[in-house]
């Protein structure tokens, strides 16, 4: 069962082709997949009825979803591949060869060249277009390009040997140059034409196409019009459900700003070598009355001063001191650093799509916050006060039986979670595996600074866990004079199945369990699970490196040689263990007393 706020933002998305990426608790991304439509795909994953396991135990770690939006599927599928290069998903299927993206290949070193499909190291000669965004993508493109310009598409070796025509001639694919029957004058005419229009010269050669058809019609020749006439209409065709990335040679960062009153979204795509690589939203605070100019320049400004800076910003509007921010930018970088805002062509599909994901993004931190002052104002009514509580704080403790015990303290207002106000603990002295002690020892660590004023003093309190352990956390806040904190449990039902939580209050004196579909539930839930993750992070930690840590690290006179020997002679730990005193002593550079404190330390 996936998080009230993950099915809330499903029901959000847009119906729009683009890329999605699933996130598990801890942030990584465990899967990137393309969709034509962004909705109804991810949605399709929660439906887990007839599912492959794989699936099923996928939809199980997603914590979060970030989206992309893309003008076309085929967009989104270039896309999707760089990310999967990039953060390697676990279910993602990954490519062991690393195999190029696939080309559309021009022999132009041949009389009569031929198209033909690549893929791999272009060494060649000729003319390369593309990439595409698959092998089908090109198969397609090259199909559409041999019914409008008859291009052969024969390998050398069958062109050099034919006395007579193929059946590419007989069905109109081909102008049968093997056999003479076009010369290489006119060939060459289709051979430009084909050239004009995948190097994103299209309109041109459609103008032209157009004009020789008017000239056809008006000296009745009416059949090579209607010819003429097809030839264009697939041409339109090929122009609608293909995308190739042209412009191979540029680096450059989409920068849009999109505002809506004081809210303001800042989306960067960044672009290199003529492809996207990706994109990321920033929302920055907002003085009253800024315009989407002054937020935008104020952006570049912090953003790109302390990192790298490709040669080109492309920007939705224009920006104040704009030739002032390019040479502050050049001086920090060394580089020159165009800035621009009118653009067109490919530039300006960037730019549209930047903007369109930044409406997407503000529309849905937008939606996200009303339903965050929806839940604290059920909450209010669940705690019996007049206003919400501005701050929530919520422990949890976390340990393998007992090994390496952490406890974690997470912090929320209505804006969400307050990571830098985030702590862990290391708990120690207790006895293994106590959950109540661990939990006091935290609390009195951490309210002794908000009673000492060095932390700011919550309005909620919130424990992962029964009677016992809110008995604990009040005794805690009664000992050391701590007032004006309500307390509350949140204990997970008979089958800790989410949703059968109930919630203890009043020093654990009143139980209210609530539905289900309860936003107070939500946002309990929201914070426990955080306050869970973060703890359980911190535990793993803790455990790795006591496990990396010899044990024989922390005896004195022990130094990196003699433990060297010790593990050689013992074949390791465990050996070292198992010697006695005598046994210790035969190792060189072991003394007597040396070789009982290493005995004491493994055996006390």
């Amino acid at each position: 069962m996936y998080s009230p706020e993950l099915r809330e933002k499903v029901r959000n998305l847009p119906e729009r082709p683009g890329v999605y990426r699933m996130l598990a608790q801890d942030g990584e991304v465990i899967y990137v997949g393309k969709a034509r439509s962004l909705r109804r795909r991810v949605a399709s994953y929660f439906n887990t009825a007839n599912k492959p396991i794989k699936t099923v135990r996928m939809v199980e770690r997603i914590a979060d979803l970030e989206v992309t939006v893309t003008h076309t599927e085929a967009e989104a599928l270039i896309l999707e591949s760089h990310l999967i290069k990039e953060h390697h998903p676990r279910y993602n299927v990954l490519l062991r060869d690393d195999k190029s993206y696939p080309y559309i290949y021009l022999s132009t070193n041949h009389p009569f060249p031929r198209l033909a499909f690549h893929r791999g190291a272009r060494g060649t000669k000729g003319r390369y277009f593309g990439p595409y965004p698959s092998s089908n993508a090109v198969r397609q493109t090259l199909a559409y390009l041999q019914k409008v310009f008859p291009i052969r598409q024969c390998r050398d070796s069958f062109f050099n040997n034919r006395s007579r025509p193929c059946l590419q001639y007989q069905i109109r694919r081909c102008t049968a140059p093997c056999v003479g029957y076009i010369n290489e004058q006119d060939y060459a005419q289709e051979v430009r034409h084909v050239i004009g229009f995948l190097e994103g010269r299209s309109a041109q050669v459609i103008d032209e196409l157009a004009a020789r058809m008017d000239e056809a019609a008006e000296q009745l020749r009416f059949e090579d019009a209607a010819r003429l006439r097809d030839r264009i209409a697939t041409l339109q065709q090929i122009q609608q459900q293909q995308y190739v990335a042209r412009d191979r040679d540029d680096d450059m960062d989409v920068v849009a700003c999109v505002m809506e009153g004081d809210s303001a979204c800042i989306q960067v795509f960044f672009v290199r070598s003529g492809s996207g690589l990706g994109n990321q939203s920033f929302f920055p605070r907002v003085p009253p009355g800024a315009r989407e100019a002054e937020v935008l320049a104020g952006f570049l400004a912090q953003y790109y001063l302390d990192r790298e800076v490709p040669t080109e910003l492309v920007l939705n509007s224009p920006v104040p001191h704009r030739k002032l921010l390019s040479e502050v930018l050049r001086t920090s970088s060394g580089a020159q650093v165009a800035i621009r805002y009118r653009v067109r062509g490919q530039r300006r599909r960037w730019v549209e799509m930047a903007e369109e994901n930044a409406r997407y993004a503000l529309a849905s931190r937008s939606a996200s916050a009303a339903n965050q002052r929806k839940r604290y104002n059920a909450l209010a009514e669940v705690l019996d006060v007049d206003s919400p509580p501005q701050r929530i704080e919520c422990f949890d403790i976390s340990h393998t039986g007992g090994e390496a015990t952490v406890a974690s303290c997470v912090v929320f207002n209505q804006d969400g979670p307050l990571k830098s106000d985030y702590r862990r603990f290391n708990i120690r002295g207790i006895e293994p595996g106590d959950d109540y002690a661990a939990m006091e020892q935290a609390l009195r660590r951490r309210y002794q600074r908000v009673k000492s004023g060095d932390v700011a003093l919550p309005d909620l309190l919130l424990i992962d866990g029964g009677k016992g352990q809110l008995a604990r956390a009040q005794g805690v806040l009664d000992e050391l004079g701590v007032e004006g904190v309500a307390t509350m449990g949140i204990a997970k039902g008979p089958e800790r199945r989410p949703g059968e939580e109930t919630l203890l209050l009043a020093n654990g004196s009143i139980e209210v369990e609530l539905s289900s579909d309860s936003p107070a539930l939500h946002l309990l839930q929201q914070i426990r699970d955080e306050a869970h993750r973060f703890a359980l992070g911190g535990h793993r930690q803790r455990r790795a490196k006591s496990r990396r840590e010899s044990m024989l690290e922390e005896i004195p006179g022990l130094g990196p040689k003699r433990r060297q020997n010790l593990l050689k002679r013992f074949g390791g730990v465990q050996g070292v263990r198992q010697a006695g005193v005598d046994d210790l002593t035969a190792v060189p550079g072991i003394s007597r007393s040396l070789a009982q404190r290493i005995y004491d330390a493994l055996h006390g």
